[in-house]
């Protein structure tokens, strides 16, 4: 695919500047550029999503350390996503691709740490996949439970989660003009919810819970004893809740601008899911009327309880739909973002069975096949919920330990290889070894904290499969370098560096 000719060029017509950009980078304009800024900072935003990842994760915030963690877990883990993310938009402005991190790490690691990253973040987009769209099934229970009296049971949570699957499939198939109708529809419909549930809950409930249960009330159901390891455990709601934001990255190739346009949507879709979903929190946090009923609601979702009892059912059941049409959106969004990571990789041959999952179509401009393999995959992730009681945030930790180390790669590449990079546009002059340096450590930590026990004691269904996830991802990405890696090659820019030319020596004795 990164052979043939774009169709402009077949008429021998000028290029814009986005397209003698990317041809630079060594690919032709094939996706249509149909997305604005805004557009793009909207993917962002609504894969981060204000009424996703935090309410999805409320209630495992609630049993892992409880209010005063998930109040202090946030305002801590939101500075540290920012050095990460603003890290990773330095690098997105000199390289805006589809490919996005492993096409940074090919520039400036090689080609083996370009393969091993593309392998995490696929990881990771697939896990956010299944943890998205898992969670909107949850959701879409608790309200049926509330309109129809409905006990969801895992097999028919599991059957709800395909058919979402399945509309997240069709409607990415329908092509890029409705993505960008639909991602600026989503991050209007986040801010405007937002604004309504957290009004909401600040004016109609006549009680509300007092200061210090908010910011001191420590809550451990974790089965561990250890206080701090719990407070550890609580972080996952931040992390998982603030991820997503390399889709402006991926999205590049369809945004006007990309160099600035996709760079600023990293850092702004962060900075206000972190303000909005801060406050959202603690909203929640103050409407909460019985802790105790909150934690073993019946519909099996903490945040429609608390609707319940501070609002009533009418009320609940109306703003549940409102958060269920953002989850969907947001799912809508994180599909997209996955086909683009599986195109483009598979563009450069790093995927069995490449020439497949690269194809895209005439009439939408859309990689169907990738977006089939996306949610193909995803459901196969979810399957444990069958018969595992913390599916759904070993789920979500596969998602953290899939996208965080493949955000901190690239950045950490950049910082040992400074003679290899040369910044765009959007870039953090003085600031950007410090701040490199912080998201890498940071990122390193992460990593390592999510691939431990969740739930105590360890059993079959208290099991965190996420490093089985891990090692099989790994285990995948090193049985296929050896025998397709010959196949993989990221092109280089038209301003190839010393070290890209030695490299390409050593490849072409290799091959021969």
């Amino acid at each position: 695919m990164r052979t043939s000719a774009h169709a402009r060029w077949q008429r021998s017509e000028p290029l814009d500047d986005e397209e003698r950009i990317l041809k630079e980078l060594g690919y032709t304009q094939q996706l249509h550029r149909r997305m604005g800024a805004f557009g793009n900072f909207s993917a962002s935003l609504s894969v981060i999503s204000i009424m996703s990842g935090t309410l999805l994760l409320f209630g495992y915030g609630l049993n892992s350390g409880g209010p005063a963690v998930v109040v202090w877990g946030w305002l801590a883990v939101g500075p540290l996503v920012l050095c990460l993310a603003a890290a990773l938009a330095e690098i997105t402005s000199r390289y805006p691709t589809s490919g996005g991190l492993y096409y940074m790490a090919r520039r400036l690691g090689g080609e083996r740490w370009s393969w091993y990253t593309g392998w995490l973040n696929l990881l990771g987009l697939l896990g956010g996949i299944a943890a998205q769209d898992y969670g909107i099934a949850t959701f879409t229970a608790a309200w049926a439970n509330l309109q129809y009296g409905y006990e969801p049971t895992p097999r028919s949570l599991l059957v709800l989660y395909t058919v979402i699957l399945a509309l997240h499939a069709a409607l990415n198939l329908l092509g890029s003009r409705l993505m960008n109708i639909l991602t600026s529809l989503s991050a209007w419909w986040h801010l405007a919810g937002a604004v309504v549930i957290i009004g909401a809950l600040m004016l109609v409930p006549s009680h509300h819970q007092p200061t210090g249960f908010v910011f001191s009330e420590f809550t451990n159901n974790t089965g561990w004893s250890n206080p701090l390891y719990v407070i550890l455990l609580g972080m996952l709601l931040p992390c998982f809740a603030l991820a997503g934001y390399d889709t402006s990255a991926h999205l590049s190739e369809e945004t006007s601008g990309a160099s600035v346009a996709a760079a600023r949507g990293i850092i702004r879709s962060v900075v206000v899911s972190w303000i909005a979903d801060g406050i959202l929190l603690a909203a929640l946090l103050f409407a909460i009327q019985d802790y105790t009923g909150t934690l073993g609601s019946r519909t099996g979702v903490p945040v429609a309880q608390i609707f319940l009892d501070a609002l009533g059912v009418a009320t609940a059941k109306a703003l549940l739909l409102v958060i269920i049409v953002a989850q969907f959106l947001c799912g809508y969004t994180v599909t997209a973002s996955a086909s683009r990571m599986i195109y483009a990789f598979a563009r450069d041959g790093a995927l069995p069975g490449s020439a497949r999952w690269q194809k895209v179509s005439r009439r939408t401009a859309v990689p169907a096949n990738a977006v089939r393999l996306a949610v193909g995959v995803a459901f196969v992730l979810a399957l444990p919920s069958l018969y595992s009681a913390t599916a759904f945030s070993a789920v979500t930790a596969i998602s953290v330990v899939g996208f965080t180390p493949a955000y901190a790669i690239p950045v950490l590449l950049r910082l040992r290889h400074r003679d290899r990079f040369t910044p765009g546009p959007w870039h953090l002059g003085r600031w950007s070894r410090p701040i490199g340096w912080v998201a890498v450590l940071w990122a390193a930590g992460v990593t390592v904290l999510f691939l431990l026990p969740q739930s105590g004691p360890v059993t079959a269904t208290s099991f965190n499969y996420t490093p089985v996830a891990l090692l099989m991802a790994l285990a995948m990405a090193a049985a296929w370098w050896r025998v397709g890696h010959r196949s993989y090659r990221v092109p280089r820019s038209g301003t190839a560096n010393p070290h890209d030319q030695l490299e390409e020596a050593e490849n072409i004795r290799e091959v021969s």
